[in-house]
């Protein structure tokens, strides 16, 4: 499959295009499947409902692009028990527009290549996907789920996944994350102008982006950046931290993984280099509190998330960690299970309204999805996915690391704007 052709911005494609779109998908499923309906846009049930890809009388399929045995195979499990959990959960109360909701899960171990496949492999016969991980991954699939108008949810917050119809960031962007992060470190930790802080980040949009932000952040505070790029595979940050004892940094953000971000507090603490660190969602997991770095952890970083911790006493949020504990005791209960089971039930509640409005091909669920203006899961803050080129939250959370707590983290500050995030997303 071609994923090498231009990328455009073209959402206004006649309904013709569209429709010989859904129409060449539905010719490519009925070769492999019986139960293809035909007819206009994928036929209409029984039920008077209009049909298409990945949707039949009984069932609504979703796919899972996931990573079960690569950097991110721990995510990637919780993420797909939350989902599994939920469509168990939605079947048992009757599913949705009266059809059971099924999903079909590929590993692609963080491999580009492998997704690309996985992709085309399960392309036909699934509706939208709840879960996609690996901003890599998602790059590389960008055309095909353009143009196959296939509703996807990235577990990849990168701002250049913003400005699709089809590709739905849910919360924040990671620019947004470290403006909040520069924000708190001024609030709360003493920063102020002619300081410099360091910038750890991962090479790729997860780095960039969120150095885009931090940028922007330390030069409205009068604050310097010095920027330390490294790759997935640099788990031994004593050189970087050796760099940033040189600059003499009063604090450190990091956009990376788990590994790295315990690399850099333990050798950091080990070094008399005892600052604050603030680090991207993705840097942190619930293990590293079992770590010999969880000491160092639990004094000086702090988790900028869209999201609440897993600890936290939402009441949506403990009815999920009890359930999951329930069917999963041997799992930990991670963001993953909290990113998971959010992400599908945005996607149920994106199904119902395209339900609702007499539809469930794709092109009725994108727009069932881009018309909610305030989709509320109870797990954290309102969504608003009307404006594609906008994030659908521009809230964030402030989490602690606490070996005591469920998820290995505890909310230190509620959700809030930072000041300057709408300033900065206006002057993009």
């Amino acid at each position: 499959m071609n994923t090498t052709h231009h990328r455009h911005r073209n959402r206004h494609r006649t309904a013709g295009t569209v429709l010989a779109g859904a129409l060449a998908l539905l010719l490519a499923a009925t070769g492999c499947s019986s139960k293809a309906d035909d007819g206009d846009k994928g036929g209409e049930a029984a039920d008077g409902v209009r049909t298409g890809p990945g949707v039949d009388a009984e069932t609504i399929r979703l796919g899972a692009l996931t990573d079960l045995t690569g950097p991110y195979a721990t995510l990637g499990k919780s993420i797909v028990q939350a989902q599994q959990m939920w469509a168990e959960e939605t079947n048992a109360q009757g599913g949705i527009c009266d059809r059971k909701v099924e999903i079909v899960v590929k590993d692609h171990g963080y491999d580009v290549q492998k997704a690309v496949t996985a992709y085309a492999d399960i392309a036909p016969d699934v509706v939208a996907l709840p879960q996609v991980i690996g901003s890599p991954v998602v790059a590389a699939l960008l055309d095909d789920i353009e143009r196959d108008t296939m509703l996807t949810f990235p577990q990849a917050w990168a701002a250049s996944l913003l400005g699709k119809d089809a590709i739905q960031v849910l919360g924040t962007t990671y620019d947004v994350d470290m403006i909040a992060a520069v924000e708190f470190l001024t609030r709360t930790k003493g920063l102020k102008k002619g300081d410099t802080i360091g910038h750890v980040y991962f090479e790729g949009d997860y780095g960039a982006n969120a150095l885009e932000g931090s940028t922007w952040a330390a030069q409205k505070a009068g604050l310097k950046v010095t920027g330390l790029k490294i790759k997935a595979t640099d788990t031994d940050l004593s050189a970087q931290v050796s760099a940033l004892r040189k600059e003499g940094v009063k604090a450190v953000l990091i956009s990376a993984g788990p590994a790295q971000t315990a690399s850099l507090v333990g050798v950091a603490a080990s070094r008399g280099l005892r600052v604050p660190v603030v680090s991207s969602a993705p840097g942190f997991a619930p293990q590293l509190m079992k770590t010999p770095a969880a000491p160092a952890l639990a004094a000086m970083l702090n988790v900028v998330s869209a999201a609440p911790a897993v600890s936290s006493d939402l009441p949506g949020v403990r009815r999920m960690v009890a359930s999951y504990q329930k069917k999963y005791p041997d799992s930990p209960v991670d963001s993953g299970v909290l990113s998971g089971y959010n992400a599908a039930q945005l996607m149920g509640a994106g199904l119902k309204k395209a339900c609702e409005a007499g539809g469930l091909t794709r092109e009725d669920v994108v727009k069932a999805h881009r018309s909610q203006k305030n989709a509320d899961t109870g797990l954290g803050t309102a969504q608003d996915f009307s404006d594609v080129d906008r994030p659908a939250s521009v809230e964030t959370y402030v989490l602690k690391p606490d070996a005591k707590a469920v998820g290995g983290v505890v909310n230190a500050e509620e959700a809030r704007t930072a000041p300057g995030v709408e300033d900065y997303l206006s002057s993009r």
